[in-house]
């Protein structure tokens, strides 16, 4: 009996299904090329960002080209003292660090100071702001200065990337990690609703749009803040279109929340290696409540708590002395 239409259909037509799909395999199309937003560094130089966070902020300042776009980092401190690295975190760039750094600098310690991507004068790659973003970001720009090791030291989201980065890499951890009011294990219910609602894809596609951006600029060039810090993220969320989807990327996938593993495993090494973990926290934190502090010490047990009275979530500002001497009993140990 002779085959039927539909077979022989099949018979003609499999074979062009076969190598039309080996085709797509073996030549897929041509991967796109990663988008970089740019950085402060774009501003004019009348900018009002840059008379409250110019590039020259600290000695020692260059840039460097990394996969991920140009990051600008700050080498303070003798040359040949011990290496610090500070990490800021979620929205402030390493500004943040402006009085603990050169107390840090004038006790003898080298310190190694950066702009997260998307934030200051680092670009802001069109991407996912996960854990793995940051510390390869770090990692990478450890090795360009020539660092073999170093001890490091987080605030805020900077301490989830800390106890990342320590899980990760431990090879490039001296023995010392300080942990300043540090995110990492936040719970959701601890994020306000609008915090959820702005750093949602919805809301971040409006935020994108030209007529958006155009009006969060004029709000940004009424009347200051009045806190430099403040008016820093003003400018930088209204000028820098990367920005405001690296905070909501952060807030969303980033190391916010979900590093348990890694802070047992910062935990497990350093308590293996003899090292020493470091934590400082305000009892007056409303963004990473005190709470959390017990917390960090259920997975790292041997971690040193150092608590604040009455210090806020930007405790490096508003208690910079108290942090800059625990900082410094605790490295030079």
């Amino acid at each position: 009996m002779p085959p039927s239409s539909a077979f022989q259909w099949f018979l003609l037509v499999c074979p062009a299904v076969v190598i039309l799909s080996y085709f797509f395999t073996v030549f897929p199309h041509t991967p796109e090329s990663l988008y970089i937003h740019p950085s402060l560094a774009s501003l004019p130089k009348t900018s009002p960002s840059r008379l409250i966070y110019p590039d020259n902020y600290y000695d020692g300042g260059a840039y460097v080209k990394l996969p991920y776009g140009t990051v600008r980092y700050w080498l303070i401190g003798p040359e040949h003292g011990k290496r610090v690295v500070l990490i800021h975190g979620l929205s402030v760039p390493a500004i943040i660090w402006k009085d603990v750094a050169p107390k840090l600098a004038s006790k003898g310690f080298r310190v190694l100071l950066y702009d997260l991507y998307g934030r200051g004068y680092s670009d802001a790659p069109q991407t996912t702001y996960d854990a793995n973003l940051y510390t390869t970001q770090l990692a990478l720009l450890l090795q360009y200065v020539g660092w073999s090791k170093a001890d490091i030291v987080g605030v805020s989201m900077g301490g989830g990337i800390a106890a990342a980065f320590s899980a990760q890499f431990p090879h490039l951890v001296t023995d010392k990690v300080a942990l300043i009011a540090s995110a990492g294990l936040m719970e959701s219910s601890d994020m306000s609703r609008t915090t959820k609602f702005l750093s949602s894809p919805l809301m971040q596609l409006v935020s994108s749009s030209y007529p958006f951006r155009l009006y969060l600029q004029y709000l940004a060039d009424q009347k200051s803040s009045g806190s430099p810090i403040s008016e820093l993220v003003r400018l930088q969320s209204a000028y820098l279109p990367g920005y405001n989807p690296a905070i909501a990327s952060s807030i969303r996938e980033g190391p916010l929340r979900s590093l348990a593993p890694q802070f047992a495993a910062l935990g497990r090494h350093s308590r293996k290696t003899n090292g020493s973990v470091l934590l400082i926290w305000g009892t007056a934190d409303q963004v990473v409540p005190y709470r959390y502090a017990a917390r960090v010490q259920t997975l790292i047990p041997h971690a040193e708590l150092v608590t604040i009275e009455g210090g806020p979530h930007d405790i490096t500002i508003s208690h910079a002395d108290e942090v800059s001497n625990a900082l410094v009993d605790f490295l030079q140990r």
